[in-house]
């Protein structure tokens, strides 16, 4: 019934109205609002009346708090956009540790070859435990904006895993600095994993590094934080 007695009030050309920008759609809302208020004597029922422009609004305000958000954590893009490297100089030093992890699935026939350590290019294990420090001490030569840090410890930790025929790896980084060490513990896994993938690739294939993944760090502004899985 209300819908009909506003049809016969108003033209057709003031009922259908679009916008071409989020201005304009203000604006119409507005101009519709006083329209109808001045037809029925009272402002449109909450269902018509400034909903939309409340929703509009709060969404407007949501998508700008986001991209500022995000603004404030992409630290290597510059003001046009550009990839910089940090600037690291206004932060306090603090004690900063580091430990990811990875997976590289064998498969039964290659797992029994490196349990045996009858792999043909030797002790899968310790070759790839040292390849992964080196990553460590290494990443900021292979991660372009890492900054060169230096490390006072390193370990990297691979066993042997049954029950998926796999080797999981475990580094650790950590340093007294400006900046973190997330990137030197993930370089260490996954070179660890890459060096197990090549001293096993001539009897497979098939074999995958899986799950690289960042599961704790300490220090920094950020202080504490921990994978909850």
């Amino acid at each position: 019934m209300f819908l009909r007695r506003l049809g016969a009030v108003l033209p057709s050309s003031r009922r259908l109205f679009s916008s071409n920008s989020n201005h304009d759609l203000a604006n119409s809302i507005a101009e519709f609002n006083k329209e109808m208020e001045s037809v029925f004597g009272e402002p449109p029922p909450s269902g018509i009346s400034g909903s939309s422009s409340n929703n509009f609004t709060a969404e407007k305000s949501k998508k700008i708090s986001q991209a500022d958000e995000s603004a404030l954590f992409l630290t290597h893009v510059g003001g046009a956009g550009e990839a910089q490297m940090v600037d690291v100089s206004p932060k306090e030093s603090t004690e900063r540790i580091a430990i990811a992890s990875c997976k590289v699935i064998l498969g039964k026939k290659v797992f029994d070859l490196v349990l045996a350590n009858q792999m043909a290019k030797g002790d899968v294990l310790s070759v790839a435990k040292i390849a992964g420090i080196c990553g460590a001490k290494h990443t900021s030569t292979l991660i372009p904006l890492c900054h060169n840090i230096i490390l006072t410890h390193v370990r990297v930790d691979l066993h042997m895993n049954p029950e998926n025929y796999s080797v999981d790896i475990e580094g650790e980084a950590a340093s007294t600095g400006k900046t973190g060490v997330e990137m030197e513990a993930m370089t260490a896994v996954t070179i660890a994993g890459l060096t197990v993938y090549d001293m096993c690739k001539a009897a497979s294939k098939d074999i995958q590094i899986t799950n690289v993944r960042l599961e704790s760090k300490t220090g920094g502004k950020s202080g504490q934080w921990s994978r909850e899985e």
